[in-house]
């Protein structure tokens, strides 16, 4: 019973599948349509809203929240363009082969529950004895206020029940009801689409059901929980400070945490790390272990920052602290008690180590390195792009891009890229990337330091739109209160939340009041989860085109 409809995109804006535009109500309107102005006085342009699939570790999430713990069978894997999953989710088309693996997800998860008797009544409460009677109806009832987060209408109810009551046996019925409920676009996916604002010509507002699941699944990574879907039944969102208790609630819930770490993975870009190895002939340190060990320092110290410190979450880029077990303490040349292969020990360095925040860890170095040397063109094309949020256009296509010795003479990497910046058709991007990449050039592509470079003298020289430094740590201190950072992850957090890229054109207004929030909020992390929810971009979005 294959009941998930695949749309080939998710924006009302974007093309629909035809059922799906008859189910949603709305056109197809990929010309664009432009956007609404809100009042004046604030100066918000909104955007049409979004019919945009769960992410694969939201739905996951959902299905363990429903279901309890039902293993992990395959779905459609994530993808991040643009840095996140939530973006990936809401562009990219379903497949007709990802449509057959919701299903066969919902019939696995299904058989592994209601297979199990003491399993299948713990989930419905009861023990139905036909499949229409009150027991089975107020199961359907509760479990599809859940999965769709919010009450089933009465055709969908009399849907449902029909499916159960196609069977005799009254766990069988309600095993395929609930299968089904699991690949109903309603719950695949979420709608954001907002009935019109009866006060804002041009509007639409999410209703309370569709604000609580956009605030759960961005502040959770996970579905509403009762209490949450209790405020939206009695409408409390919608009434004058109801919205921000439920927020500061949720931003208290440990639940927030996974979310946190969930973005601060893609921001950082830990899934091109996990896709990186240094050469193990030419670093036979590196083992998985080593790399794992990595990957867990990095959300360590972005936990100490966010959570344990709730400091300035900018400090990220000059902390001078690790987190490292035995094996992660040796490849840094750390004698640090008590690390095993599983204890992870803070260790607080220097406070001019060249080893700062999150771009002197080794997932960072490693994965903007080659296999057997270091990059500063990777390394400094992240610092610009991801941390300052400058674009560095692309290399035409034609342009030699083996900078190997042609020489017998020996020459540092340092040296070879300076040559290749004398070519005019180089030298503009490679002046925005390699001045900053230098900086890193006492850490090799395993990550560990290095005094030399075979034999040649290190030269860690180099700058920052144009200011000269002298090493990573300079950078790192650099960053913690470079006036770009706060704002550039302001536009990565607010990317994340909303599943898109933002317009500038249309969006420059809205970014900055979020960003000004995150400032006076000392720019801790919950200061910045905190503006983007309750921002009116978050509850407001521009009426379809057919609806102006």
């Amino acid at each position: 019973m294959t009941l998930l409809v695949a749309p080939p995109a998710v924006r009302c804006d974007m093309r629909l599948a035809p059922l799906l535009l008859a189910f949603l109500g709305c056109a197809d309107t990929s010309t664009g349509p432009a956007a609404v102005a809100h009042p004046p006085a604030a100066e918000v342009t909104f955007v049409p809203g979004a019919f945009g699939r769960l992410t694969t570790r939201q739905y996951r999430n959902l299905v363990e929240d429903l279901l309890g713990d039902v293993g992990e069978p395959a779905l459609p894997a994530d993808t991040n363009p643009y840095l996140f999953e939530s973006i990936g989710a809401t562009t990219e088309p379903l497949s007709e082969s990802g449509v057959q693996l919701y299903e066969e997800h919902a019939a696995a998860v299904t058989e592994a529950v209601f297979s199990e008797p003491g399993r299948r009544r713990a989930l419905v409460g009861c023990e139905p004895e036909t499949v229409t009677d009150a027991c089975a109806l107020a199961f359907l009832q509760d479990f599809g206020r859940r999965a769709y987060r919010r009450p089933l209408t009465g055709t969908e109810e009399a849907r449902w029940l029909s499916v159960a009551a196609a069977s005799s046996d009254p766990w069988v019925g309600l095993r395929s009801a609930v299968s089904g409920m699991l690949q109903s676009p309603w719950v695949v996916y979420r709608t954001e689409l907002g009935s019109p604002d009866p006060d804002r010509s041009g509007l639409h507002r999410l209703d309370d059901h569709e604000l609580a699941s956009r605030l759960a699944f961005v502040l959770w990574n996970r579905g509403p929980d009762d209490a949450l879907l209790d405020a939206a039944d009695a409408g409390r969102l919608s009434e004058p400070g109801g919205l921000e208790a439920e927020v500061d609630r949720m931003l208290a819930d440990t639940r927030v945490r996974q979310s946190t770490e969930v973005f601060f993975e893609q921001y950082l870009d830990l899934a091109r790390f996990d896709r990186s190895a240094p050469d193990p002939g030419t670093f036979p340190s590196w083992t998985p272990a080593l790399k794992a060990a990595m990957r867990s320092e990095t959300l360590l110290l972005v936990d100490e920052l966010v959570y344990r410190k709730d400091a300035d979450v900018r400090r990220i880029f000059s902390q001078r602290r690790a987190f490292v077990n035995d094996v992660l303490a040796d490849h840094y040349g750390l004698d640090v008690p008590g690390a095993s292969p599983i204890t992870f020990v803070p260790v607080d360095l220097p406070p001019d180590a060249e080893r700062a925040g999150v771009l002197g860890l080794g997932a960072f170095l490693v994965m903007n390195a080659h296999a057997t040397e270091t990059s500063p063109t990777l390394r400094g094309k992240y610092v610009v792009e991801r941390v300052l949020c400058s674009t560095v256009p692309p290399p035409p296509g034609d342009i030699e891009l083996d900078l190997s010795e042609e020489t017998g003479e020996p020459q540092s990497l340092r040296e070879r890229l300076e040559q290749h910046r004398d070519d005019p058709a180089c030298s503009a991007c490679h002046a925005l990337m390699d001045p900053t990449g230098f900086l890193f050039e006492h850490f090799d592509a395993s990550g560990a330091w290095r005094a030399d470079d075979d034999g040649s003298p290190i030269d860690a020289t180099g700058a920052l739109q144009g200011q000269e430094l002298d090493g990573a740590g300079a950078l790192g201190d650099m960053l913690a209160t470079h006036p770009s950072v706060g704002p550039c992850m302001t536009r990565q957090y607010y990317r994340h939340a909303h599943g898109r890229l933002d317009d500038d054109d249309l969006e420059s207004v809205t970014l900055e009041q979020i960003s000004g929030a995150f400032a006076a909020g000392g720019h801790r992390f919950g200061a910045l989860q905190r503006a983007v929810v309750l921002h009116p971009s978050f509850r407001f979005v521009a009426a379809p085109a057919e609806a102006r």
